[in-house]
């Protein structure tokens, strides 16, 4: 892949990792289309990296934060709102980790292709709107109860489908 190809794709990622769409289906699908060569799961996975530490720079002093009180839970230190919202966090990545170090052969060669992904987008997109209209009212993250993490945790490991 050459480099135009790669700032291409990297500023999809960017733009699309933040909507409620699939940023991996665009990393797929808009190759395809334009009849560039696939660029493979590690420079999806590079682009994810970088979004990632985009938003890292971003909530940089929230994650302080949060670090700074979770790591004094860990001390017997009491828990904050912040060291709560941490631990979520923590325990809601565990089962997309899992389902990705278990199906990441799969991921990248079965579900990478445009039947799989129009699928997923169709079901997810009409999941997402069955959930707007039921959605009983708005909590904020401080709010959520462990029940609610795990239920985020298995929709992430979802999230593995493009």
């Amino acid at each position: 892949m050459d480099t135009a190809h790669a700032a291409w794709l990297a500023l999809l990622q960017g733009i699309t990792e933040f909507l409620p769409i699939s940023s991996d289906a665009h990393l797929i699908l808009v190759p395809r289309l334009l009849g560039w060569p696939d660029q493979g799961l590690a420079f999806d996975t590079a682009v994810h990296l970088g979004t990632l530490a985009a938003v890292i720079a971003y909530f940089r002093r929230e994650l302080m934060r949060m670090a700074h009180d979770w790591l004094a839970t860990l001390a017997g230190g009491r828990a904050t709102p912040d060291a709560r919202l941490a631990w979520a966090v923590l325990f809601g990545t565990i089962p997309a980790g899992l389902a990705g170090l278990l199906l990441h052969k799969m991921v990248e060669g079965q579900l990478r292709t445009p039947l799989v992904i129009a699928s997923a987008t169709l079901a997810f997109g009409l999941l997402l709107g069955w959930a707007d209209r039921r959605g009983g009212g708005s909590r904020d993250e401080h709010q959520l109860t462990w029940r609610d993490v795990a239920v985020i945790g298995c929709a992430q490991a979802l999230a593995l489908i493009p």
